[in-house]
């Protein structure tokens, strides 16, 4: 540590012109010689966040969320969208398997509500809420949560994911709204508010190589098994709340 602030020390005497070449020399890779390969574009290489490719890079973390819960998703399960993780990671457990949609229309919708403003919801009635990646479209994201605190059964248990770094679902955007990207810090804060007397658990996910190639649109067989599981705290990716409802 002091050879170092002596070195920095030594820099700032060094005349602007010398610093800089002295940076451009001494960094590895050297400034101007990182190589950038295929991912030298504007233009992502998959619009489909890696869909089209392979395993989404997100839904890695996802999905291994909701393995290691899977105990949780029983009883009445409600899923927003569709049930796929429902019957994926819920199978026998689950006797009442619900799909949620915002606007009517949807053939395999069994309630019809927006989560902003849920009234029409029934309280105390799940045993299991799935809602992945959801929460970033709405709005009034804190009613959005205060809606499904409540229309959890008592001991009942919400599994949710949110983004932290990804692209805007520009059919989300265009028709409703693409509102929010998230870090650990504010929903530990927004679920611990919401969920009074129960227990919040909140884990970030995801390194700067995971989160460039799945900007990118890369998938996950692209990357390496110890790329995936590194996890940076200065990098989140997705951010996962395990909350069960108080009483």
């Amino acid at each position: 540590m002091l050879i170092a602030r002596i070195r920095s020390k030594l820099r700032e005497k060094l005349p602007y012109p010398v610093r800089r070449r002295l940076i451009k020399y001494t960094r590895w890779p050297p400034v101007g010689g990182v190589n950038f390969g295929s991912l030298r574009r504007t233009a992502p290489i998959s619009t489909h966040w890696g869909y089209d490719r392979g395993v989404p890079i997100d839904r890695y973390y996802i999905e291994r969320f909701l393995a290691e819960h899977a105990d949780a998703v029983r009883g009445r399960v409600l899923e927003v969208a569709d049930n796929e993780y429902t019957r994926r990671f819920g199978a026998e457990r689950v006797t009442q398997s619900d799909i949620l949609h915002n606007t009517p229309g949807s053939s395999r919708a069994t309630l019809v509500a927006d989560l902003a403003h849920g009234d029409e919801l029934p309280s105390d009635a799940f045993d299991c809420i799935v809602c992945t990646q959801t929460l970033q479209l709405i709005y009034d994201v804190q009613a959005a949560v205060e809606t499904l605190h409540r229309i959890l059964k008592p001991g009942g248990t919400l599994l949710a994911t949110v983004p932290v770094i990804t692209q805007i679902s520009r059919a989300d955007m265009d028709r409703t709204g693409d509102y929010w990207r998230f870090t650990s810090a504010a929903v530990q804060r927004l679920f611990a508010d919401r969920f009074p007397g129960g227990k919040v658990t909140v884990k970030a996910h995801g390194n700067v190589v995971a989160s460039i190639a799945f900007l990118h649109g890369l998938a996950v067989e692209e990357l390496r098994r110890r790329e995936l599981d590194c996890e940076d705290p200065d990098f989140e990716l997705v951010v996962t709340v395990h909350a069960v409802k108080g009483g």
